[in-house]
């Protein structure tokens, strides 16, 4: 067997990790994931390690986003109709069952949606609603009606980020034993592995897997290898140099962009200088095509071009490394204190290169004259720097956050990212909160307008962060699955879509 082995990866490590490969039974299925999942909360899942696992497989959501035509279509919910500007009405699907046996209702789901708006849990899904605080009511079994404290325009939009879970599910703790009304159920999770078995009560068509068995390593070449040797069945996640087979290798827009939060209020990054000098310092197109392939597409703001909002006149930073240098010294002069410690806040396994990315800004930062250091965290310490409250006393950092749009609207992005209540926001811009305020309150060529007027505001005024890279994925898919990856692939995998080959 002939393979490519990444940097730091043997062939006789490889040997030890394919020994006594074991060959999946009729019906099931190995994935290898490159981290452990942080845990299997839903209200977390738009994280990609999650949702991986848990997103249309145990978990399911009201509506459906269609990436591909920009378009929301029924899933739980049946229809909906806005009744005014603050209220939705939603009717629901009748005949479905949460797999504990409770009843799926307007009850549940109104549950559910006051689940996610609890604020003693910190749910990454409810940063897609911003500040905007819900209220579910039901009316009767099948009808539910939703209402906002300010308008919310693309609400149907909005809850298809919504996992719906059993309302004996804790209300004021996070889990690892999610229960929804999906077509498989979990059957057990340790340190070592997560299993998925298919519900036979599930209210739809009955998927062709059987079960599903997760595992994780860190190295894409261990995850390819594993895949050509039949060890497992996919891995949704390949480095370029390892991607070299065209029968089972598929590169895909992937929906992520990649940037690093600026810490902007702490010394010295609270200085604009120093967070221009941070962008203008990378080999931007030596560094993509390297770690990232040729198709990777530089990044001049936090969402992929043809989302709603993406301003296309704004340009990415250019490689200037005198030009940092320059105004490195010119802050230095006026004070600022340059010389303290810059922690590059890293998630082990988060995609393929990120360590060496980290690794590459680290010296070119330090090559203009700032002292930058590097720590690399696993995924469930990672998110302690992800959203509010961040660690006290952390100290300037730049934080390794990959986002995933796949929805076709800048409201998605914006809010949690540069609202000064944001979740994941390090910055407090009255005017900006302004334009984002209106820009969620706003349809059509008017909220398009707005997002790009704060798209603009936050890379040539603010400069809030360094943006990255719009992504392609990988994927290697072995010989007995029928499956091809598309734009959700990075945040989802549906098992009822994976077909077995006779």
């Amino acid at each position: 067997m002939t393979m490519k082995l990444s940097q730091g990866v043997s062939a006789a490590l490889i040997s030890i990790l394919l020994s006594g490969v074991a060959y999946a039974a009729e019906g099931e299925v190995k994935i290898v994931l490159p981290e452990q999942p942080a845990n299997l909360e839903p209200c977390r899942s738009i994280r990609s390690d999650i949702g991986r696992v848990i997103n249309s497989n145990i978990t399911e959501t009201l509506t459906n986003i269609e990436p591909e035509k920009g378009t929301v279509a029924p899933w739980l919910a049946e229809s909906w109709e806005q009744v005014d500007d603050l209220t939705w009405r939603i009717h629901l699907k009748s005949g479905v069952k949460f797999q504990d046996g409770a009843e799926f209702n307007a009850e549940a789901v109104a549950k559910s949606i006051d689940r996610l708006m609890n604020p003693k849990l910190t749910c990454d899904s409810r940063s897609k609603f911003g500040d905007v605080k819900l209220t579910p009511k039901a009316i009767d079994a099948t009808t539910l009606e939703i209402t906002s404290d300010s308008p919310v325009p693309i609400m149907p939009t909005l809850l298809g980020t919504v996992q719906i879970v059993s309302p004996n599910m804790p209300f004021d703790a996070e889990t690892n034993a999610p229960v929804g009304t999906g077509p498989y159920t979990l059957e057990s999770a340790t340190n070592e592995q997560i299993v998925l078995a298919r519900s036979d009560s599930y209210w739809g068509a009955k998927p062709e897997v059987t079960k599903a068995t997760y595992v994780w390593r860190g190295e894409s070449a261990i995850r390819a290898a594993m895949v050509e040797s039949g060890e497992a069945d996919m891995t949704p996640s390949l480095a370029v140099q390892d991607a070299t087979n065209s029968d089972t290798d598929f590169a895909y827009l992937n929906s992520e962009t990649t940037r690093m939060r600026i810490d902007a209020e702490i010394p010295p990054l609270n200085d604009v200088r120093v967070r221009k000098a941070l962008n203008l310092a990378i080999d931007w197109d030596g560094m993509g095509e390297a770690l990232f392939g040729k198709d990777v597409l530089r990044a001049s703001q936090m969402v992929v071009p043809g989302v709603l909002g993406h301003n296309p006149d704004i340009k990415p930073w250019p490689y200037d490394p005198d030009q940092a240098k320059k105004l490195i010294e010119e802050a230095k002069a006026d004070g600022v204190p340059v010389d303290t410690e810059i922690v590059l806040i890293g998630r082990n396994g988060f995609f393929p290169n990120s360590a060496e990315s980290l690794e590459a800004m680290m010296a070119m930062w330090q090559e203009i004259g700032l002292n930058v250091s590097l720590r690399q965290l696993e995924a469930a310490d990672w998110v302690r720097y992800l959203d509010k409250p961040f660690p006290q006393g952390r100290g300037p950092t730049l934080f390794q956050q990959q986002h995933d749009n796949n929805t076709g609207d800048a409201g998605f992005t914006a809010p949690v990212m540069f609202l000064s209540e944001g979740q994941y926001s390090t910055i407090a811009v009255p005017e900006l909160d302004v334009i984002l305020k209106k820009a969620m309150a706003a349809t059509g060529t008017e909220r398009e307008k707005l997002f790009q007027e704060a798209f603009l505001k936050v890379h040539d005024e603010i400069v809030a962060d360094v943006p990255m890279y719009h992504m392609i994925g990988y994927v290697r898919v072995g010989s007995r699955l029928d499956w091809k990856p598309d734009l959700k692939t990075n945040s989802e995998i549906a098992l009822s879509q994976i077909k077995l080959k006779d």
